[in-house]
């Protein structure tokens, strides 16, 4: 079963575009880069894939200084499919096992402008690092992740509902009977997470149950593709940090966790892995007095979040039956699940053309803690955004900084309907990707 993704409308354009440069689809393991590409191969007239992990003898074709020209007569004799511009997808999947194929995309925008070419790979970051400067200005990074809640409504068929959604706002809140709806659709999303596999196997069956066994089989997976990453740092090393990450989500991480066994540089190294991996991502706290809000940042104070709410619950072995039926998220695990899936739904509404940041403040002045989970810039506004798991708690962090900052709204986050409490917004947590729209339409 394909899962239609937002990212599907991008790849429609970029096939029509003048100016085309070759694609790279950059992302975490099984995230669903292929079969995106795959499903987008549908519209064209041939269709040749090349996989270097299934196929690693052709990386030899790439490794013979040949000729962007060469190159794609060779492959469409081996794969007797021809490729012409304008009517073949060339797609080179896990190039990040060749990178004389990387660095030979550059020369596919110069020779060969008209022909679509998609490479996709799960590990590039690290290959980055030995050719920074292998298609600067020549080949376009377009950045995937798990489905957002958007696109789990989608792969319900819940059409009517995310129409409603995408048109309410602070002035015009839902219907009670549609946010409630929309409330359990979120739980439940909280619980099976984004990741393809999961979801596709709920839309299939409804057994969550069966769901949770697949994000067992998907985190062992994912614990196992460690043992790739061995000639820079151990896999149980990574797994001891990636562990230790989700049992502090929402906090300020600290290397002195429980139990550690790990000094400072070994964690710092495995934590650097895991951000390349893109299955962690950090929020980094930022004084945020002026923009860019990424001027005024403090490395030392950072928090993490790993990239998917169902391999977390997983991991935490949370209980999905009090994650459903609790009217108050907060009662489970401190409401972390509920900052988490904020956060990952901001990354994931921001353009899939760049590499989005998290940021957020923290006030440790004596007699006066304070903290705001996210602070977003959008043009240029400062925009605070405070999580709320239930339906209740104060905002004094908010009031605090909206005060000290000079700014004249913020955004609570919460089992809310969209309302307000001047100068504070407030967000349904299932409605985050309505916050940047809503801002520039100036409905909130």
């Amino acid at each position: 079963m394909y899962l239609k993704r937002t990212v599907d409308e991008e790849l429609l354009k970029w096939k029509l575009s003048k100016n085309r440069k070759p694609l790279m689809l950059r992302g975490a393991r099984q995230v669903g880069k292929s079969s995106t590409v795959k499903k987008f191969a549908e519209n064209f007239t041939y269709f040749v894939e090349i996989n270097f992990d299934e196929q690693p003898d052709l990386a030899a074709i790439f490794e013979k200084n040949l000729t962007v020209f060469d190159v794609c007569e060779q492959l469409s004799v081996l794969t007797n499919t021809p490729i012409r511009s304008g009517e073949t997808l060339l797609f080179l999947d896990e190039i990040q096992t060749c990178i004389p194929a990387i660095s030979m995309l550059r020369y596919f925008y110069e020779k060969m402008p008209e022909l679509h070419v998609i490479a996709a790979g799960s590990l590039l970051e690290f290959v980055m690092d030995e050719i920074p400067s292998f298609g600067v200005g020549r080949v376009r990074s377009l950045f995937m992740y798990p489905l957002s809640f958007q696109e789990f409504l989608m792969a319900h068929e819940e059409n009517m509902l995310l129409e409603q959604l995408n048109r309410a706002n602070i002035s015009k809140p839902l219907l009670n009977p549609i946010h409630q709806k929309l409330i359990n659709l979120y739980k439940k999303f909280l619980i099976i997470g984004g990741m393809p596999e999961a979801v596709s196997v709920y839309v299939s069956s409804k057994d969550l149950i069966e769901v949770q066994r697949v994000l067992d089989d998907l985190l062992i997976s994912m614990q196992t593709d460690f043992t790739k990453y061995k000639s820079r740092v151990p896999g149980e090393r990574l797994i001891e940090v990636f562990n230790a990450i989700a049992r502090q989500i929402s906090t300020k991480f600290t290397y002195s966790y429980p139990n550690v066994t790990l000094n400072n540089l070994q964690i710092k190294q495995a934590i650097d892995l895991l951000k390349m991996a893109g299955i962690i991502y950090s929020v980094t706290h930022s004084s945020a007095n002026g923009i860019p809000i990424g001027a005024e940042i403090n490395p030392k104070k950072t928090k993490y979040l790993i990239f998917d709410t169902g391999i977390f619950q997983r991991i935490l072995g949370l209980n999905i039956a009090d994650l459903l039926i609790n009217e108050d998220i907060n009662t489970i695990n401190k409401g972390n699940i509920a900052e988490l899936s904020v956060g990952l739904e901001l990354l994931k509404a921001e353009s899939c053309y760049s590499k989005s940041e998290l940021f957020y403040w923290q006030r440790e002045a004596k007699n006066s803690q304070a903290e705001v989970d996210y602070v977003c810039q959008f043009n240029t506004s400062i925009v605070p955004v405070e999580v709320k798991a239930g339906t209740k708690g104060s905002m004094q962090s908010l009031y605090l900084f909206l005060k000290e900052k000079k700014l004249s709204q913020g955004f609570r986050v919460s089992l809310e309907n969209f309302s307000r409490m001047d100068p504070i917004s407030i967000l349904p947590v299932y409605a985050i990707s309505n916050l940047s729209g809503n801002l520039i339409n100036k409905n909130i």
